[in-house]
């Protein structure tokens, strides 16, 4: 059967030793593709010593494949995989700046905020903070119905973070059998 080379957004989940120098190493295999990073979130992984970087870029699947590929060349890579939205649990977070004197005129703004699950973390007289946790979809509707109330002063959104729905990490599995074969030697 052959497989369908459509355009889709991935995220690829990538482990390493904790090396300077070595981000700029994992993003050139995209650039040197011409393939844009859409998100990017780096940080200490479940397992000791180990970084996690969560990476989404819209591409077929053979230039996942091939991303994949070159990236576990990198010596202080310790694994890296790709993911459909299918695959992984995902979740973003978001604030937004919005007016007080508009949110206090339109009571619609709290209606809003209210519906899509969002909280307020901090008001004054000029502007309040809302932040919002969940899918990438359902923020950017948040932020569409806050947008068409005119009380949006600014909006910001983390990169994607994601985990994996299997059972075990798929680093810790792959550790503790590089970890067997080296005691077998």
């Amino acid at each position: 059967m052959e497989q369908e080379n459509t355009t889709r957004l991935f995220t690829f989940i990538i482990y390493s030793e904790n090396v300077p120098g070595l981000l700029s190493q994992i993003t050139a295999a995209f650039t040197r593709r011409q393939v844009n990073i859409e998100s990017l979130n780096v940080c200490a992984s479940s397992t000791p010593g180990a970084h996690k970087y969560t990476i989404t870029c819209f591409c077929d699947e053979p230039m996942a494949k091939m991303l994949v590929t070159q990236i576990e060349k990198r010596i202080d890579v310790l694994q890296a995989h790709y993911f459909s939205d299918d695959d992984i649990f995902i979740n973003e977070t978001c604030l937004l700046k919005v007016s007080t004197p508009i949110m206090l005129e339109k009571k619609e703004v709290s209606k809003v905020i209210r519906f899509h699950g969002a909280h307020v973390v901090e008001v004054n007289p000029t502007y309040a903070i809302v932040e919002k946790t969940g899918i990438t979809d359902d923020i950017l509707h948040l932020y569409e119905s806050l947008s068409r109330l005119d009380c949006v002063l600014q909006f910001v959104r983390s990169g994607r973070i994601a985990i994996t729905k299997s059972f075990t990490e798929h680093l810790d599995e792959y550790l503790a059998e590089r970890e067997k074969r080296r005691y077998e030697k």
